[in-house]
């Protein structure tokens, strides 16, 4: 398969040998992306020889620290499409992002009897900010459903709608079933009534060519560790005109004009929702990391995992015992069940054949419920899989149905 051969290159990635030097099918990469060696070696280099702080010294280093947190901020809008620099916010991953809409724009736009609607199959980060939300508010949570085979319904989402429906919270792609949201026509249902929309792009951005213009939503949250960047640092995006209408979501330093017990006056966006010393070394990897992607072509990323998805599930039907969920097309994830097998022991055993994959709810309880099953085994690709991945996956299963027999 030279296209598979052509895009994978897993020698850049220090992550995928074992302690003993064998090869480790890494296939839990919609949890968390390993990381190529230029991350490696960018975050080093942020925390070690290049180190200062930022937005503060008047020394050199510090001066060339900042150029380069900066620097990271412009190429995160550069990477999505973003019409400005100043509409991108560093945050410690997608699930603050998404806090810190309902917390600042939610807690000033929503009210009492105002609709919030969800899907059935949200990451918990989407769905519990917003439950706090309407606790505080009285604003009522809907929950839209899914379609036969595991995407958004776009026609019941239209029904729903209402004047009253303010905010629409969805994911991009969905971290169990892959399935990929028609993002623009739920942008257009959402707008049609007035309502802003918000879309959890966690495992789109790794895997997706982004543009905030075209998508014509209003907020986009994603993190930087399943985009082959480090932990510890997100993003949101968010239309300059809204962040300019935001309160702060957290007070202290870096975020202040000026401080006076009389009174304290706040910087502009995005600056008013970074208080504290901000992800210097994690920004700055993350910018490594968003050239690497960048340099592979996102367009080809999609088209690279979602073939290796497809091909892991003409292999999992040929196998009478797993059960499949989700759409026969996806972003690269698969989601299964072997029949008299918990996922935990699927996982388990597939570990000793240096497999590793996920196995659980996927911080997607409702989602589990309307499956009908406590938890599935998940094997999710990335730019770094291939073929023999999927081979490994494949004896491991054949191994583990030899063992429960």
């Amino acid at each position: 398969m030279t296209e598979t051969a052509t895009l994978t290159r897993k020698a850049d990635f220090p992550g995928l040998v074992t302690d003993s030097g064998e090869v480790w099918h890494y296939l839990d990469t919609a949890a968390s992306a390993q990381k190529p060696q230029a991350v490696v070696a960018a975050m080093a280099n942020a925390l070690g020889r290049d180190y200062a702080t930022v937005h503060r010294g008047v020394y050199g280093r510090s001066a060339q620290m900042t150029l380069g947190y900066e620097a990271a901020r412009r190429r995160v809008a550069q990477f999505i499409g973003a019409q400005t620099e100043e509409e991108i916010v560093f945050v410690r991953g997608a699930t603050e992002a998404i806090n810190l809409v309902a917390a600042t724009w939610g807690m000033t736009r929503i009210g009492e009897g105002d609709r919030i609607v969800l899907s059935q199959l949200e990451h918990h980060s989407n769905i519990v900010p917003w439950q706090m939300l309407a606790e505080r508010t009285g604003a009522e949570i809907e929950v839209c459903p899914l379609t036969a085979d595991g995407r958004i319904d776009l026609g019941a989402l239209e029904a729903m709608l209402t004047p009253r429906t303010k905010m629409v919270a969805l994911a991009h792609v969905s971290n169990v079933l892959g399935s990929v949201l028609e993002a623009r026509q739920a942008a257009d249902l959402a707008h049609s009534v007035g309502a802003k929309i918000l879309l959890d792009g966690c495992q789109a951005a790794p895997r997706m060519a982004l543009d905030m213009a075209a998508l014509d939503c209003d907020f986009y949250a994603f993190s930087g560790h399943k985009l082959y960047g480090p932990t510890g640092i997100g993003v949101l995006w968010a239309r300059e005109e809204l962040l300019e209408t935001m309160p702060p979501y957290q007070g202290g330093g870096a975020m202040i004009d000026k401080v006076a017990f009389g009174g304290t006056t706040y910087a502009p966006p995005p600056q008013r929702f970074e208080a504290g010393t901000p992800m210097i070394t994690e920004a700055i990897a993350l910018h490594a990391a968003i050239d690497y992607v960048d340099a592979l072509g996102p367009d080809r990323l999609f088209e690279h995992e979602a073939g290796l998805a497809r091909q892991l599930r003409d292999e999992l039907r040929k196998l009478n015992a797993v059960t499949l969920f989700g759409p026969d097309e996806s972003a690269g994830i698969v989601s299964f069940a072997l029949d008299g097998v918990h996922p935990h022991d699927l996982g388990t055993i597939l570990d000793e054949e240096n497999v590793a994959i996920r196995a659980g709810h996927h911080c997607a309880q409702p989602l589990m419920e309307q499956l009908g099953v406590p938890a599935t085994a998940r094997a999710s690709f990335g730019l770094y899989s291939d073929e023999s991945d999927i081979d490994a996956l494949l004896r491991g299963i054949e191994r583990t149905r030899r063992i429960f027999g």
